[in-house]
């Protein structure tokens, strides 16, 4: 899923357009032990409930595509009888309303869910009458084209209050405050059928992890049947790697910075699109090529490309392994931090035989916070 369908079905989520018909929820202890279940009509909900939960599903669609945010597709094997995405397919037609699929469905989170503690295993049931289109690109909310039917999952954990003093009103005093377990926002969840193209997508699924760089693997791998990418933080090691791998000796500061700004650029150039830029081996390529690389390591690339991603994920998410926040350069001593932009601002130079960074500053210094003035005598160093 891309920005533009994420959004779409996630401004559904207001009290005036919600489309969700039924909730469902099983607490777990810290044992794995189903302390109590229920289901209810989510319209029905008492107003301060149903802003709660209308929060908690929402985050699940909230976040970085491509980071915390991912769309997988299913194998064709989960699609056959008692395959994974067979099974979740029976759970949005039961339209949560089957005790024995719901049941099933509690017990393969439990069994595969690797987390220490008490949570809550949420599922929503909803149905978006998706309006049409006119050729303007106006919605025509007389004219839907289909109704998106689908299950939202969220599991959130259940923690106890922090110990505190509270405020009595009615006997005007402190006491102490009794300790609440509370529901927190969830730590995974995800959004089947997946929504392409505005309609129903049963072959995909959208799977949400608020620590992107700690997924719930053995949930997404035992109660969804796909496999998670690369992560972001692993793509950008694996990219990084490539890219010394690749360039060996010719990896100098000039290429890195023209990697820098090249793909700053291209990030900019596509920032309005609802799709995130993708970096496949050719744009990697290509990428590799304009630092100036010699046609010896760009006829490399292909081996260490297969060496260093191999099957794991043929893509990048430029936005995953790209800096667009800072230019950092590292030292074990110094670390220089420049704006993004400004890069140009650092170069290499090489004075009686000693290699040195330079950094063009004006008349605003500061150190430890301190504005400091350079001495009109101090000698100008040439280049040797």
């Amino acid at each position: 899923m891309n920005k533009k369908e994420l959004s779409e079905i996630k401004k559904q989520y207001t009290k005036e357009r919600c489309p969700a018909t039924r909730i469902c929820g099983c607490y777990v202890d810290g044992e794995k032990n189903k302390q109590t279940m229920f289901r209810e009509a989510f319209l029905s909900l008492e107003e301060e409930a149903f802003f709660k939960y209308l929060n908690i599903f929402r985050k699940v669609m909230s976040g970085t595509i491509g980071k915390n945010l991912v769309t997988m597709e299913f194998p064709l094997e989960t699609e056959q009888e008692g395959g994974t995405q067979e099974f979740l397919m029976k759970l949005k037609y039961s339209g949560l309303q089957d005790d024995g699929v719901l049941e099933e469905f509690y017990d393969k989170v439990i069994a595969s869910y690797d987390y220490t503690g008490n949570y809550l295993i949420l599922l929503l049931h909803a149905a978006y009458d998706v309006p049409g289109k006119s050729s303007d690109n106006l919605e025509m909310f007389d004219a839907s084209d289909e109704v998106y039917e689908h299950v939202l999952c969220a599991i959130c954990p259940v923690n106890l209050s922090k110990p505190c003093l509270s405020y009595n009103q009615l006997e005007n005093c402190f006491e102490n405050h009794i300790q609440d377990w509370l529901v927190e926002m969830p730590q995974t969840g995800f959004l089947f059928p997946a929504f392409h193209d505005r309609s129903s997508d049963i072959h995909a699924v959208l799977c949400y992890h608020q620590k992107p760089e700690a997924p719930a693997l053995s949930l997404v791998n035992e109660v969804l049947g796909c496999t998670l990418p690369m992560t972001a933080g692993g793509q950008k090691e694996s990219f990084e790697l490539l890219v010394e791998e690749t360039l060996g000796e010719e990896c100098s500061f000039e290429a890195v910075r023209t990697l820098h700004e090249t793909l700053n650029e291209m990030i900019e150039e596509q920032k309005e699109e609802p799709d995130p830029l993708m970096l496949g081996s050719g744009e990697v390529r290509r990428l590799l090529e304009q630092t100036g690389a010699s046609n010896e390591k760009i006829e490399a690339f292909d081996q260490h490309f297969e060496e260093v991603v191999g099957e794991q994920n043929t893509e990048f998410v430029a936005a995953n392994v790209a800096h667009t926040r800072k230019f950092e350069i590292k030292t074990p001593e110094v670390v220089i931090q420049v704006n993004p932009d400004r890069a140009d601002l650092v170069e290499t130079r090489e004075i009686d035989g000693r290699r040195y960074l330079m950094i063009e500053v004006t008349d605003e210094v500061e150190v430890n916070g301190i504005q400091v003035k350079f001495s009109e005598n101090v000698a100008n160093i040439s280049e040797t």
